[in-house]
């Protein structure tokens, strides 16, 4: 039980001070344990080192800055840490897949790494079971708490595992590719969250199940189309499903239950 309290200090720590030049040692001594040890909790819970995590949460928050505040590029490499124009660029273009000034004129969202979370049950208990590659979905519970009767569009990878087993890049490919489908396909008004490691959520703030049926349409129409990696032309398909937002209170701990119930039902 020790292990989640310092990868939740982890997290947290690291959070906290992503404008700061961190580093693995300095987290691990917050925490109270050895680099090695945190670097192996780390990656066996959330299957990625902590240095990686730290480089894809700082680029996400530039990614947000860029799209939701008029300020320079180089004054937001400036804020996060990266001391040359040069040096972001090349940073966040092996995060997203293009320049900040391409991202910033064509997209609108920047969730693409959310903070991580370790999920507790119903009593407040660190849940095991639940534990790989779950983000904080706190805007989404928000979102949910305030427009009841809206639908929700929930999408998951199909095979991403077998993906990653070619490469973790290639499974980075898929992931940013399965989002720029789904934020084309949905309208501009619309919100898009990132909760899992191949699921997402786009929330239509529409009661009209039409729209949603629109939007899925759209996305699943582009399964099997490739992208490229390396030369090599990989196949990406998705899920999809609609889903009402209950007209009742739900706890935030059942909110990744609900969905995950939803999404396995079309697989």
């Amino acid at each position: 039980m020790n292990n989640f309290f310092i990868l939740s200090d982890a997290l947290d720590y690291i959070e906290s001070n992503l404008k700061s030049e961190l580093n693995q040692q300095e987290i691990a001594e917050h925490c109270g344990c050895s680099l090695s040890s945190l670097q192996k909790m780390f990656r066996y819970a959330f299957r990625i080192g902590v240095s990686d995590y730290v480089t894809r949460r700082r680029l996400t928050c530039c990614a947000r800055e860029l799209i939701s505040t008029s300020k320079s590029a180089l004054d937001i490499a400036m804020d996060w840490g990266y001391n040359s124009p040069e040096v972001f660029t090349r940073a966040f273009s092996r995060v997203w897949g293009e320049s900040p000034a391409v991202f910033r004129k064509n997209r609108r969202f920047s969730g693409l790494f959310p903070k991580f979370e370790i999920p507790k049950n119903e009593k407040g208990v660190f849940d095991m079971t639940e534990l790989h590659r779950k983000y904080v979905i706190s805007e989404l519970y928000d979102y949910l708490t305030a427009n009841r009767g809206a639908w929700l569009i929930g999408f998951d990878i199909k095979h991403l595992v077998p993906i990653n087993e070619i490469s973790t890049k290639a499974g980075d490919i898929a992931i940013r590719d399965s989002l720029k489908r789904i934020e084309e396909a949905a309208e501009e008004n619309m919100l898009l969250f990132r909760i899992g490691g191949d699921e997402f959520v786009l929330a239509t703030g529409s009661a009209d199940p039409a729209v949603a049926d629109a939007i899925m349409e759209k996305v699943l129409r582009r399964n099997g189309e490739a992208f490229e990696w390396e030369g090599r032309q990989i196949p990406l398909s998705l899920y999809a499903v609609k889903f009402l937002i209950p007209d009742r209170s739900i706890r935030y701990g059942e909110l990744f239950t609900e969905i995950h119930q939803t999404l396995n039902s079309v697989k």
